[in-house]
């Protein structure tokens, strides 16, 4: 299978516990459940978009003709290569590889800039780039790019492509650039799937210039959202559900603090983590995750990002209890100790570096 293909569900298997995927667990509510369940009463009609678009772009401070519904955060990425034709594309790495794939699908020629490690901070892109592409936060190393770094990226002639699936995990969305109009060329592309637990509904969107996401509509079939996915996007981009989010977003900032601290030695944390998964390093990778795998736990395989190796492991990040059981498990096969006693979870998020804000 092409290495650009391969994605966390992918390292599942019945019986295992979830960390390979980043869809946050115990999701959808049931309110949002509710909202799936009635809006099944109308699919005999063909899907009326207009309510879901009017509402994402509410909530983001955007004109309509600025939104564009998609299946999906990767339907996005896949309208991007049908409509466009860059001179010179250049996708950031390591980071989600279905925007690169669907590129080279479509026959463009793409160029990799691999950021450095340990701290993979972003970095100056060619001057003739007409096409860059990043994700903010970074999947997997869970990096968030100050927004002023990636605002400076944007340029006349240039087609910025931000990938905020995660802007939502983080607390106050610090970072996102998803109700920028001032910046050439920006299209940030968003979706549900992560905080709410609709993989399998595929619903997400971008927001850029007019004229941009009309050329992405035209490369768009006739009703690619369904009925139950419009509903969600209504119901997702409310206010209250909005709050809601950031108070999930509050939550996880703990729980993911708890990790962090239950890690046994020998295991090296990448980057500093801002969102629903953390990125590790570990010696015999292959063979930890194969070991993880017999004791029950399913981990995201890092070898498929480019410039990451078979030593890298991302992790989702659960509850506490599930932490601490699943770095207990690692300690026993890196034949180690754990540290001693997890923090107990809280609700208020690490402190947002200034330089994020």
């Amino acid at each position: 299978m092409n290495p650009l293909h391969h994605h966390g569900d992918d390292d599942l298997a019945t019986g295992l516990t979830d960390l390979a995927v980043n869809v946050r667990a115990g999701t959808p509510p049931p309110w949002l459940r509710a909202v799936l369940r009635t809006a099944l009463d109308d699919v005999a009609a063909y899907p009326d978009a207009g309510p879901a678009r009017a509402a994402v772009a509410a909530a983001h401070g955007r004109d309509p003709a600025e939104v564009l519904l998609t299946a999906g955060a990767a339907e996005a990425f896949v309208l991007v290569a049908r409509a466009l034709t860059p001179r010179r594309a250049v996708v950031v790495h390591p980071s989600f590889t279905e925007p690169e794939a669907a590129l080279r699908a479509a026959g463009h020629r793409v160029e990799r800039l691999l950021l450095e490690p340990p701290h993979y901070r972003l970095r100056e892109v060619p001057d003739d780039a007409d096409l860059v592409v990043l994700g903010n936060p970074t999947n997997p190393t869970s990096v968030l790019h100050p927004h002023r770094h990636v605002a400076a990226l944007a340029r006349p002639g240039r087609v910025l492509l931000v990938d905020e699936a995660f802007a939502d995990t983080v607390p106050g969305e610090p970072a996102s650039l998803a109700g920028r109009t001032d910046l050439p060329g920006l299209l940030v592309v968003r979706s549900l799937t992560k905080t709410w637990g609709l993989a399998g509904l595929r619903v997400g969107y971008a927001l850029g210039p007019a004229d941009l996401v009309a050329a992405l509509a035209a490369a768009q079939p006739h009703w690619p959202l369904s009925t139950p996915a419009l509903a969600a996007a209504v119901a997702c981009t409310t206010a209250a559900a909005r709050a809601e989010a950031d108070a999930a977003a509050r939550e996880l900032a703990g729980h993911r603090a708890a990790l962090l601290a239950a890690l046994p030695p020998g295991v090296a944390v990448v980057g500093q983590p801002a969102s629903s998964f953390v990125l590790l390093r570990v010696p015999g990778g292959a063979r930890v995750r194969a070991a993880l795998r017999d004791r029950g736990w399913a981990v995201r395989r890092g070898d498929t990002f480019p410039g990451l190796s078979a030593d890298h492991l991302r992790v989702a990040v659960r509850d506490p209890g599930t932490s601490r059981a699943f770095a207990a498990d690692l300690a026993a096969i890196l034949g180690t100790e754990i540290p001693g006693p997890v923090p107990t979870t809280t609700s208020q998020p690490a402190a947002v570096p200034e330089e994020h804000r």
